[in-house]
């Protein structure tokens, strides 16, 4: 089962995809937790999920984690198809709460309230890729890859 989760190929692609999906979604992340590039923070972002949105206070801290340590994993590669699943994850709950009731188009000229979900599509693209294909190359899961097959092989 580890093997099946860990297992990637040498791709260069993947982790380009893996790096510019982490890196955007740690923006995010870094706006939530620490109110960072103009976001609100951790307490602000919990008031918003339990009181607008409605979700319980541990989920609000747990997405608010998905988005800020899952991201950095995903950079780094380490359990990449786990945390590109919870991220997609994370998307479709955004895409229910807040951006499906604003069409198709981000607020690129700021006329309008909220955002659409033209990003959330192309995250989940990207999102889908990595949990089907990993993380490709320069990643903690291929290193692990590569010391279990040695392992098992009686190499080190």
């Amino acid at each position: 089962m580890l093997r099946k989760l860990l297992a990637t190929d040498n791709d260069v692609t993947l982790l380009i995809v893996r790096v510019v999906l982490g890196s955007v979604m740690l923006a995010h992340g870094l706006q939530k937790t620490f109110g960072w590039f103009g976001g609100f923070g951790w307490t602000n972002t919990i008031n918003y999920f339990t009181g607008t949105v409605g979700l319980p206070s541990i989920l609000a801290a747990i997405i608010i984690l998905i988005e800020s340590v899952g991201a950095i994993l995903l950079i780094a590669g380490v359990g990449a198809r786990i945390n590109a699943l919870l991220l997609v994850i994370v998307i479709v709950g955004a895409f229910f709460v807040a951006h499906l009731p604003n069409g198709f188009y981000m607020n690129w000229f700021g006329n309008h309230k909220g955002e659409g979900f033209e990003f959330d599509i192309l995250f989940w693209a990207i999102g889908i890729l990595i949990v089907v294909k990993g993380a490709g190359r320069w990643s903690v899961d291929k290193w692990l890859e590569r010391r279990m097959a040695a392992e098992k092989s009686g190499r080190k």
